[in-house]
């Protein structure tokens, strides 16, 4: 049986997010419970199966940058706000991406609010595999409060990264809020490293965000490009 890896190469394109997801879940890193669906009939079926409120994603193999395409709804709360999100959303991509494959939308139920982090990979011509973290919006956009290491990465070499940051306090408890799971970020750093050791082909990594929380963390967008 071919691996999400094969097909994607074979057809010469990136990972779409929910291969992404499939690709990170076999390693064990947490993400959303999550369906994809390819007409506007599955697509309210499947909403009503996980539940509200929800958040729609397109699916393509041509489209990295879905916000920007407006191919990214949030808290969707019912079956009609299903019905608009959905119409409106084919209806972005189709203006700005005509010639763009859609394969359908993604459907996962929004999560909690947690402190967002950002950890990705990218291949240096020099040094190969580098893992990165950091955490989200601001800090990673305007502050580039960010820390590297070269892969492979041991457990402590990836608390070391992660207490590089600036940041840090934010993880730790700040003013009243509660402590993040850093043991849950150790481990998909790791993960990280260990998939861009073993899938030479994997050109970048991007998971951003990744909710963490007092217990666990979860991948609630990646993207995953292919040399």
């Amino acid at each position: 049986m071919k691996s999400i890896i094969d097909i994607a190469l074979e057809e010469k394109r990136n990972l779409t997010e929910d291969e992404s997801y499939a690709l990170l879940s076999t390693k064990g890193v947490s993400v959303p419970e999550y369906m994809v669906a390819s007409s506007l009939k599955e697509t309210l079926e499947k909403a009503n199966l996980l539940g509200f409120p929800l958040v729609m994603k397109i699916v393509s193999p041509d489209i990295i940058h879905k916000t920007d395409l407006g191919g990214v709804k949030l808290d969707i709360n019912n079956e009609q706000q299903v019905r608009e999100c959905y119409q409106d959303m084919m209806a972005c991509v189709k203006e700005n991406k005509p010639k763009a494959k859609i394969i359908g939308v993604l459907l996962y139920k929004q999560l909690p609010k947690g402190l967002e982090i950002i950890i990705g990979m990218t291949r240096d011509p020099q040094f190969g595999p580098t893992v990165m973290f950091g955490l989200g919006g601001i800090f990673t956009e305007i502050l580039k409060d960010v820390s590297f290491r070269i892969c492979p990465v041991t457990r402590i070499d990836v608390e070391e990264m992660i207490n590089e940051i600036k940041g840090i306090k934010m993880l730790q408890g700040y003013r009243g809020k509660s402590k993040c799971d850093i043991a849950s970020i150790v481990e998909i750093i790791i993960k990280v490293s260990e998939l861009a050791l073993h899938y030479s082909m994997i050109k970048e990594i991007d998971l951003n965000p990744i909710m963490v929380y007092e217990e666990g963390a979860v991948v609630v967008d990646a993207k995953i490009l292919m040399d």
